[in-house]
């Protein structure tokens, strides 16, 4: 199988490099996800969303990340 990037726009799809497969072909179209930049990804977090959304874990955070860094090691 080959892999070629592109960009699909009005239901058209733009190769990134030219491909000629000399024949039809099937393809796969998989839609990558849109990545942020990180103060798109900032503005959307919301310190209110997260406290309720934490609202009911019953341990110690600092405890839960002591316990991360232990396993890393």
């Amino acid at each position: 199988m080959k892999a070629i990037k592109g960009v699909l726009h009005k239901g058209k799809i733009k190769f990134d490099k030219p491909f000629d497969s000399g024949k039809p072909v099937r393809v796969t179209v998989i839609f990558e996800e849109e990545t942020m930049a990180e103060g798109e990804i900032l503005k959307k977090f919301s310190f209110e969303e997260s406290q309720e959304f934490l609202k009911d874990l019953n341990v110690s955070f600092s405890d839960e990340v002591i316990k991360e860094r232990n396993l890393s090691r």
